[in-house]
């Protein structure tokens, strides 16, 4: 356990933790705004993570504060109905994944406990989502309780929607159940994950715009209309192709029935504007997605970079979440020896990720230092914005 963490806790409790939960933050290598649409997508776990170390109480109480002076401390009280903060509190988060297990599982045991995060927040790296997992690995280790990650991950991703995002679940199940050197599959409706060796001489450079990626408020608001626009873009092919509404309820019921340039056929008949703009991402994405697996099993480095150049201009020009700091980061890490890069998570704001390979790492990194972060004097905090990732291992949970 990290020696501030531990000394914050015997500062604020006067005792020492007893258990140390932690879950790892995640980068999408491609498969972006897939997941809601019942498509498989394909990230990876970070070396970034929430530690949380605390200790079991004897009543209901959850006591919690931050190594990060900013944020102030936050207690509630465990139960099925638990009142929110404020929009936007980080404390809802906690609250998310305390009213999900005492929902699923009757878990009502509180603790004390000190958070500490390396995930950069509202980076479009799931800080939140590392955080929700954490906390419910930190609920079911106060009271002895022993959950699946896979199932840990569903229900997550459903308490998740407290905070009012309306995710697709990737984000839970990669930090709940990465492998350590993968990357995985994450596949939906069951939720599994299948493990994908990252090769030794693959380099994933992760670099962050500086624009936070909020998941509040009007940022909130354009995540969940496209969410929405998807799904109308998909009910309107269905009717197209005259398919059962009872039985293609998602892209993947579509795809599972016609192909999918059958399927952008349709869609050019009857749709038009942002319904077939958010139709043509979502098939397209998803194809790349497969293929992308491909590339990596078979060490194709070259084929990887190229999918994930495809997967930003639909991303910029199909569903619109780009933003020129990201496209300048983009063409930065491609100039500088990339074979590919594109934005990361939802867009808006948050990071890139570039690939390259481990002989052209140093000059993609000092690139991105020299034209983008020197310029806006960002040198001295230069690691909590430029990074190289390494496939971490899913969440735990541990007495000290």
């Amino acid at each position: 356990m990290p020696e501030d963490l531990e000394g914050t806790f015997r500062e604020r409790y006067g005792v020492a933790p007893t258990h140390l939960a932690r879950a790892p933050g995640r980068v999408n290598l491609i498969g972006e705004h897939i997941d809601y649409a019942g498509l498989p997508v394909f990230p990876m776990a970070l070396q970034r993570e929430v530690r949380i170390a605390f200790r079991p109480r004897e009543d209901s109480l959850v006591l919690a504060a931050t190594t990060e002076p900013s944020y102030a401390p936050c207690n509630f009280e465990i139960s099925s109905e638990i009142e929110p903060y404020e929009d936007g509190d980080w404390g809802n988060y906690l609250k998310a994944a305390a009213q999900g297990m005492a929902r699923a599982y009757g878990l009502e045991r509180g603790f004390d406990a000190v958070i500490q995060s390396t995930v950069p927040v509202a980076a479009g790296l799931s800080s939140s989502s590392a955080l929700v997992i954490a906390s419910a690995l930190a609920l079911a280790g106060s009271s002895e309780f022993e959950v699946d990650p896979i199932e840990l991950a569903e229900l997550m991703a459903e308490s998740e929607q407290y905070v009012g995002m309306r995710g697709g679940g990737m984000d839970q199940a990669i930090s709940a159940g990465a492998t350590r050197g993968c990357a995985a599959r994450v596949d939906f409706a069951p939720l599994r994950l299948e493990p994908v060796p990252v090769p030794d001489d693959w380099r994933f450079v992760v670099a962050h715009s500086l624009v936070q990626a909020h998941k509040s408020g009007g940022a909130r608001e354009g995540y969940n209309r496209r969410r929405g626009e998807t799904e109308e873009a998909l009910e309107r092919v269905v009717a197209k192709l005259q398919l059962p509404v009872s039985e293609v309820r998602s892209y993947r019921d579509l795809l599972e029935r016609v192909s999918g340039p059958k399927a952008l056929a349709a869609a050019g008949e009857c749709l038009e504007g942002d319904l077939l703009k958010r139709f043509r991402h979502v098939i397209t994405e998803g194809a790349r997605v497969i293929r992308a697996e491909i590339a990596m099993r078979g060490r194709s480095l070259t084929g990887f970079g190229i999918l994930m150049n495809g997967s930003h201009a639909s991303l910029a020009e199909d569903y619109e979440v780009s933003i020129p700091e990201l496209d300048a980061l983009v063409g930065i890490a491609r100039e500088a020896g990339a074979v590919g890069a594109r934005l990361t998570g939802a867009g808006m704001g948050g990071c890139i990720v570039a690939l390259c390979a481990e002989s052209k790492a140093a000059a993609v990194l000092e690139a991105l230092t020299a034209l983008y972060y020197g310029p806006r004097g960002r040198i001295d905090d230069l690691d909590d914005h430029l990074f190289v990732a390494e496939p971490a291992a899913g969440a735990s949970v541990e007495t000290m």
